[in-house]
Order: C-alpha cells, then sequence, then structure tokens
C-alpha cells in the first residue's frame, strides 16, 4: 500500500492572509489551525504530516512545527532548506524525517527538485547530521540519473521524486515523455536501495496514473487536499485521497 504524507502548509497560507501580525500562531480570534488540522488528517488515515518551514515563514511558523512535534499522532516530515539555522531546529526538535528541498522567495511553492550534484557539500553536511541523529533524511530531486546516483552516494536513506513536471505536463504532449522519466528514476532508486517517495502537484485525477510508478512507498500532497476540503472537510479528502491511491 502507499502511504500518504499530506502537507499542511497551505492552512497555515490562509491563517498568514489574515494573522500575520497577530503575534500569535493559534488562540483567541487566530484561525485556522494547522496543528488541529493535521489530527484531522491523521484520524482519517494520514500516515503523515509534511510541512515546509520556509526561512522567510510565509506560512508554517516555528511554533507550529514545535506543537506538530509534540501533538502528531503518525510522523512529521519536515521539508527544509540546507541552512544550518534549518539544520539546528530539525536538530533540536527530532521530526521522524526531514526533505531537503531548493528554496527561492521569488516563488510561490517549490518549484523544480535539488541540485544535490551542484551543491553536493551543503547537503552532505545535512544529511551526515540528521543520520547521526536517527532523522530520516529525504533529497527532493528531479528523476535525474546522476541526482539519484548521488542521493546514493551522500547515504540519504530516501529521496522524493519531483512530479511538477509531469503534473505541467498532464494535458499535453510531453505527458507520456514525463512519466516514463519517473518510472525509471524510481526504478533506478529503488536498485540502488533507496526508499522511494513522489510529491509536487499530484492530485485527484493524475494520482491514477502516479500510483502505477513502480517501488512507491509514500506521496505527499498538500495543494490538491486542502483545495478538495474546502467542498468536502478535510477528513473525507484524505479519505478519498487514499482510496484514489490504493484502489
Amino acid at each position: 500500500m502507499i502511504l500518504l504524507g499530506v502537507n499542511i502548509d497551505h492552512c497555515a497560507t490562509l491563517r498568514q492572509a489574515r494573522y500575520r501580525q497577530a503575534g500569535a500562531t493559534v488562540g483567541g480570534n487566530v484561525e485556522p489551525d494547522p496543528v488541529a488540522l493535521a489530527q484531522l488528517c491523521e484520524r482519517a488515515g494520514a500516515d503523515g504530516i509534511t510541512i515546509h518551514l520556509r526561512e522567510d515563514r510565509r506560512h508554517i511558523q516555528d511554533r507550529d512545527l514545535e506543537r506538530l512535534c509534540e501533538a502528531a499522532a503518525t510522523r512529521v516530515n519536515l521539508e527544509m532548506a540546507c541552512t544550518p539555522e534549518m539544520t539546528a531546529l530539525a536538530l533540536r526538535l527530532k521530526p521522524h524525517s526531514v526533505c531537503l528541498v531548493p528554496e527561492s522567495r521569488e516563488e510561490v511553492t517549490t518549484e523544480g527538485g535539488l541540485d544535490v550534484v551542484k551543491f553536493r557539500d551543503k547537503v552532505a553536511r545535512v544529511t551526515d547530521a540528521m543520520n547521526a541523529a536517527g532523522i530520516k533524511t529525504s533529497l527532493f530531486i528531479d528523476a535525474d540519473e546522476h541526482q539519484i546516483d548521488l542521493a546514493k552516494k551522500l547515504h540519504a536513506p530516501w529521496i522524493e521524486l519531483h512530479t511538477g513536471a509531469y503534473a505541467n505536463a498532464y494535458h499535453g504532449p510531453a505527458r507520456a515523455d514525463e512519466f516514463k522519466r519517473l518510472c525509471v528514476g524510481a526504478t533506478q532508486a529503488h536498485a540502488l536501495g533507496l526508499v522511494v517517495n513522489a510529491g509536487h502537484g499530484i492530485n485527484y485525477v493524475n494520482v491514477a496514473e502516479v500510483r502505477t510508478i513502480p517501488h512507491l512507498h509514500e506521496l505527499n500532497i498538500g495543494h490538491s487536499i486542502i483545495s478538495r476540503a474546502l467542498f468536502t472537510g478535510i477528513e473525507e479528502a484524505v479519505r478519498e485521497m487514499k482510496t484514489r491511491m490504493n484502489s
């Protein structure tokens, strides 16, 4: 069965749109609470909760992460940039896993995989620190032979294949090529002994094909689930996604 990690970032996006200057992340008039949403996701069958604490704190805040690490009944997966600040924070709070991602303040959400080849030394330092602390490290990378090979050499136990290019091409002529690239990458990673996750742009339609990528362990999905929840409620949105992932 493919596991589901629910990304709750955009619950915090909604909160920050109104209460950025409130001086608190929860309580009083401040709403919605990402941690309460995470607990509803878990109750509906989510296998883990993913959050991205960005350097500019545009949605998730430090206190959200602290509370989630205290309250989560499943696994907390922290998406983070390869910086000393984020490394120190992860080592202090000890989430179950971290996913190293690229980060640009100009982008609305993470677009493209981490260039492990270009930033080898930075990635190696963070991965070594997490491995020493017993925190699983995943590298959010494109399905590229060299990136996957280096992930293995740097002793990252997991990778998360960036599915954004495939999602963007889903209704166009490049879809078959992008899907094939993901399948080839997943097969290569599995042969190297890496755990294969995937995420970005996965929704209730394209998941029917995404779930056939070989050797998938977990999908991390946020935007589509939060969007569906506006109409159905978060618990039904999570249950439906899990059903479509494993029908």
